[in-house]
């Protein structure tokens, strides 16, 4: 074990800060979001001044916490949050939870007064206890420091087990509060000399390493596999998504079953050899006739339930008995069905499956309408007058580099995914915030996808982005690309689909939400490259080779109304011929 950065023994709070830097760098942490404040002043000169650390300096906290939880989703560790005393804090709470909530590993350091400076008018100062009530994996208050033995170790000994808690049983946010003293900036006088002498330091480190995320283990129920079964495949963001569709692919083939998978887990996107692969159900079972005849006998759900309001409900009319294989220990099954949740990896539900043989010409059903369903998706005509939403996805899935990271935004972005992205080879990796399903931070968490990353990719609405313009502030951090594919229809496009679009008044102002920005000229205020799209040549042509560096917009002007109406008509038509 290598010896530990020199420590900072000029204060209690200097030695706190860099004791605290060390102990992070030893348990895995890299990267520090650091906003601005006075109380916060020795976790910033810590952070800031470790080697081990890359410090990046976030202006708007709400921005930084979605960029921190960006790089959480990247990398599958914690990231650093920091910020000052008072309400600096609150405007993390957005991202954290959505980092519970999808399951995202994030270490949130908000700095206070001490005790008594609490409760009596002390400036910048309100109740942080427990800021994120139950949003949080682990929450604890540190000792205000001291230049104690003791109470290091106790340091320590509280973050590593921080670190840990930000990876299992289940990944999420932790949330430490840190009270300092003044003196917060450092004088002429150490704070103890002899101190320096008095410790081991190496040893004082040596244990300390990265956790390693817990795998739960859990017995498979016994069941039959010769039944007409189907595995639905939810959204997923694992480590190594290759070796994700290898095993889905294995536990297809042991059961004999098709997979039903979202466009944002792997199977879309990765090979996958001797799997009946289906693509298209959110058309298929808009037929009536056709959903009876396939209706399950079993379901094993890998994750959590796709996006499709359609496959969940007909999932839900089947009455099928349902086992739901994902790790956490929280209850994934929003359709409340007859299921067992096994918390175990996909590597031993593999190992603990019986094998087929299915029922024959199940799966084969799935295969031939899940060929003409695609192959009348990937034909339909272009929108009559303008373009077509749909046909900017299905495009990116057919022209972006090999392997792309793509952060989809939620709303109709992350449903015309699944509607339109054909199954393929490109090894593209989706990334998005699933959890609470909010707009909230949209940018901000693809800058943090993006950031040290290959170049990228965001997917977005225009009330998404403008929701977060002040993730562009991050242009000047951000090492690497990303390209904003922006589907400007003016307005919240998802509402067209839902009942209310029929009540008008007060649906355009209140629901829809027209906004009459110009992007131009919002990208020329941030020193933003923007394109606004003429056509789908330009627009393959700017998607397939995408820059080293800095942030652009590609801005495709459509038709709210019009794309609502065509998705309409082409899922009828399609479904109706099947």
């Amino acid at each position: 074990m290598s010896p530990p950065t020199p420590l900072d023994f000029r204060t209690a709070n200097t030695l706190w800060g860099s004791v605290l830097a060390e102990t992070l760098v030893r348990c895995g942490v890299r990267q520090a979001v650091i906003s601005p404040g006075s109380r916060s002043t020795p976790l910033t000169l810590a952070l800031a001044a470790h080697p081990g650390i890359e410090a990046i300096p976030v202006l708007d906290e709400r921005s930084a916490a979605f960029f921190a939880l960006g790089l959480g989703k990247q990398h599958g560790r914690p990231a650093v949050l920091v910020c000052t005393s008072g309400t600096a804090g609150a405007n993390y709470y957005p991202a954290v939870i959505e980092a519970q909530e999808s399951g995202v590993p994030l270490l949130v350091l908000t700095a206070d007064r001490p005790p008594e400076l609490r409760e009596c008018a002390s400036g910048q100062t309100i109740d942080q206890q427990k800021l994120f009530g139950g949003h949080v994996n682990f929450y604890h208050e540190l000792a205000v420091p001291a230049a104690s033995l003791p109470l290091l170790a106790y340091l320590r000994q509280t973050l590593a087990h921080a670190c840990a808690r930000c990876l299992g049983p289940a990944a999420g946010p932790v949330h430490l509060n840190v009270p300092f003293r003044d003196p917060l900036v450092p004088g002429e006088a150490g704070a103890d000399p002899g101190l320096a002498t008095a410790a081991d330091w190496g040893s004082f480190f040596a244990e300390l390493a990265p956790p390693a995320p817990v795998e739960l283990q859990a017995a498979v129920p016994a069941f039959s596999a010769g039944v007409r079964g189907v595995i639905v495949a939810g959204p997923a963001q694992p480590a190594d998504p290759a070796a994700y569709a290898q095993l889905v692919g294995r536990i297809a083939r042991q059961l004999g079953w098709p997979v039903l998978a979202d466009g944002l887990s792997p199977l879309r996107h990765q090979a996958r050899e001797g799997v009946n692969l289906v693509s298209t159900y959110d058309t298929i079972l808009r037929n009536p006739a056709v959903a009876e005849r396939l209706r399950p006998e079993r379901v094993l759900c890998l994750g959590g339930w796709p996006i499709s309001k359609v496959l969940r409900g007909w999932v839900e009319a089947s009455g099928a008995p349902i086992l739901l294989v994902d790790e956490g220990a929280a209850n994934r099954d929003g359709l409340h069905g007859r299921t067992q949740h096994v918390r175990c990896s996909l590597r031993r539900l593999a190992e603990q499956l019986p094998a087929g043989p299915a029922p024959a010409g199940y799966a084969q059903q799935w295969v031939e309408l899940e060929r003409q369903a695609r192959a009348a998706l990937d034909a339909a005509p272009a929108a009559e007058g303008g373009r077509f939403e749909g046909d900017a996805v299905a495009l990116l899935a057919r022209h972006l580099p090999a392997g792309t990271p793509l952060f989809v935004a939620n709303s109709m972005p992350v449903r015309d995914v699944e509607y339109f992205w054909p199954p393929n080879d490109r090894r593209v990796q989706p990334y998005f915030s699933r959890g609470a399903n909010g707009i909230d931070g949209t940018l901000s968490t693809a800058l943090g996808v993006a950031h040290g990353h290959r170049p990228a990719v965001l997917l977005t609405g225009d009330l998404a982005l403008l929701h977060d313009t002040n993730g562009f502030l991050l242009r000047r951090q951000l090492r690497g690309s990303l390209t904003i594919v922006l589907i400007n229809n003016q307005g919240g496009g998802i509402f067209e689909h839902l009942p209310v679009s029929r009540v008008e008044p007060p649906f355009e102002e209140f629901f829809a939400m027209p906004q009459a920005v110009d992007f131009a000229r919002l990208c020329a205020a941030h020193g933003v490259e923007h394109h606004a799209v003429r056509d789908w040549a330009q627009f393959t042509g700017l998607v397939a080779l995408l820059p080293a560096t800095g942030v652009r917009v590609l801005e495709v002007a459509t038709d709210r109304k019009r794309d609502a109406a065509t998705r309409k008509a082409r899922f009828a038509g399609i479904a109706g011929r099947l």
